[in-house]
């Protein structure tokens, strides 16, 4: 698996990784104490490479980081955070 660069586009508050040409990202809004997930997009060419997850990973960490409460509003989110149960204690 490919290692990302991800980055927080405040201006179009998403985080987002570029890979062959073409953007992934997961769409947030911040709330008092926390942040929601709303949106995770990941183009057709660049599906089945893991890149959804790492980014998922990556914004569950940025939340623990910075002492935020998660919404996993995005379906993807909240799936991962389903399968990954260790991040149970930012919702």
């Amino acid at each position: 698996m490919e290692t990302l660069t991800i980055l927080n586009n405040t201006e179009q508050h998403r985080f987002e990784t570029e890979v062959d040409g073409q953007k992934a990202f997961i769409v947030y809004s911040l709330f008092p104490g926390g942040i929601a997930y709303i949106h995770t997009e990941v183009p057709t060419a660049l599906e089945g490479r893991g890149i959804a997850g790492q980014l998922a990973k990556y914004v569950l960490e940025y939340a623990r980081e910075n002492h935020l409460k998660v919404k996993p509003l995005c379906p993807y989110v909240h799936a991962y955070m389903k399968r990954h149960p260790e991040y149970n204690d930012l919702l």
